[in-house]
């Protein structure tokens, strides 16, 4: 039987051997003493790349956003997000658990808050209220569908959060995408905010690996509060030069997922049981729901029966993830595969 086509996520991929040739001869060192050049070199790529400062690798996109939440807030102040944000659903509770920050969830169309709705829901004008200190965006935005930001839209939240001195950060683990969609620079998404994170390990193909961008100063305090929750890493330069391969060689392709997520959509919503629309798809994520009867679970069962693997996100709604390690000759016969569970009954 062949192997079942992995449409769950853009973090399911595996190292090309090129990418573990890198990684088996990168020069090393210890990271917590500033002395991996593997790291440094990446690090200092990225930061490049971002037109920042600064930049500090940790392992995952969770750390980075939560880094960036404890050096723009204290205790009891609220960040602004919208509501599907994965800082919100995926990151478990990791605001208030250890920045004892609350979250003000703001509903937005498509997942695309805007510079009205921001400054609706500032907060902190009576005693009572909690001071809003920082705004979050996502972009792309995942639980949306992979939709992007316009470019103005973030601009113009940019000027409500410095008018109001609020923190800006960007939860950029899909930014890559968004640049690839558009033709506009990761530099050019970056410029309004004051942290970025970006992630490694999802459309680049990396197995591990986040960066937090931002000014000096900024990182510098990062640096100690990657080390109190658990960050600091030793001889990781083996990790980053995967990170530095994939920064390297692979952003090119994304465009290919995306048409890959096109294909993927256009014969999804010709199934009966499927409600979906293709010009929704911006980057590499599929959301479909369910409109037979079926729960998301019991479809997603009878696909992985035949052979292909997607993820719930809701009692009818499902999402599948093009990447990488699955070419368009999976999507065609993954269409197939799906043909007798989606259609009609």
């Amino acid at each position: 039987m062949n192997p079942p086509i992995d449409l769950r996520s853009d973090t399911v991929t595996k190292p090309s051997q090129a990418m573990l040739s890198a990684m088996v001869t990168a020069e090393v060192g210890d990271d917590v003493f500033g002395e991996d050049p593997t790291v440094k070199l990446l690090e200092a790529e990225v930061a490049s790349l971002l037109s920042k400062e600064a930049a500090v690798f940790v392992p995952s996109g969770t750390m980075s956003n939560q880094i960036a939440v404890r050096l723009h807030t204290r205790p009891g102040n609220e960040a602004i997000l919208e509501s599907d944000a994965h800082i919100r659903h995926y990151e478990a509770g990791a605001a208030a658990g250890l920045s004892g920050v609350q979250l003000y969830p703001v509903k937005a169309d498509r997942g695309i808050l805007t510079a009205e709705l921001v400054e609706a829901n500032i907060r902190g004008g009576q005693e009572w209220d909690p001071v809003t200190k920082l705004v979050c965006i996502e972009n792309t935005h995942n639980r949306a569908g992979g939709t992007i930001y316009p470019l103005s839209t973030i601009e113009e939240i940019g000027e409500v959060a410095r008018r109001h001195e609020l923190a800006y950060h960007l939860d950029g683990a899909r930014l890559w995408n968004a640049t690839a969609a558009t033709g506009i620079s990761e530099a050019d998404y970056a410029a309004p905010f004051d942290t970025i994170s970006v992630c490694l390990s999802k459309g680049l193909g990396a197995p591990i690996g986040s960066l937090l961008v931002g000014s000096t100063h900024l990182i510098r305090d990062g640096r100690r509060v990657r080390k109190m929750l658990g960050g600091g890493m030793r001889q990781v330069g083996i990790i980053a030069a995967a990170g530095l391969f994939a920064l390297r060689n692979n952003r090119s392709a994304l465009s290919g997922d995306h048409q890959k997520a096109k294909t993927l959509a256009e014969g999804l919503s010709s199934f009966s049981a499927v409600e979906l629309n293709p010009d929704d798809v911006e980057t590499n994520i599929v959301m479909f729901d369910i409109t037979d009867g079926r729960s998301a679970l019991d479809v997603l069962e009878s696909l992985a029966g035949v052979g292909v693997r997607m993820v719930p996100f809701g009692p009818t709604r499902i999402r599948a993830t093009t990447h990488r390690d699955v070419s368009d000759d999976d999507i065609t016969t993954a269409l197939d595969l799906c043909s007798d569970v989606l259609a009609a009954r």
